[in-house]
């Protein structure tokens, strides 16, 4: 079992940036894949990105490639999510998830963080 600790939110302006941090404790934290999802006020939880044991594959939803970058240090236990070029939609709370299959279906995730919230402002 693991159990994830998000942080690194905040408010930040449009066009900004933020590295959001998933730590992880417990055992075997290196080999989860580990998932970003986010939710904004009145909507429903969706995917942002997810990264492989290994680091070798990494994923996106289409609203944040080329903009938000996901990678991982397994002597760490830590997890992270680099946002550039902030949109007030990416404004919502951010959750990391873990799992044994990973990728962009909650289904697949085993254990969840609390979130931290991010919002941008326009």
């Amino acid at each position: 079992q693991v159990q994830l600790v998000e942080s690194g939110g905040g408010l930040v302006q449009a066009g900004g940036s933020l590295r959001l941090s998933c730590a992880a404790s417990g055992r075997g934290f290196g080999i989860y894949h580990i998932g970003w999802f986010r939710q904004a006020l009145g909507k429903e939880r969706e995917f942002v990105s997810a990264i492989s044991p290994s680091e070798i594959d990494a994923e996106y939803s289409d609203s944040t490639k080329g903009r938000f970058s996901i990678s991982r240090d397994n002597a760490k236990n830590t997890v992270y999510l680099q946002m550039n070029s902030l949109k007030f939609e990416d404004t919502g709370r951010y959750y990391c998830a873990a799992g044994w299959v990973g990728g962009s279906f909650e289904a697949s995730y085993d254990y969840w963080g609390q979130g931290t919230q991010v919002t941008v402002s326009s």
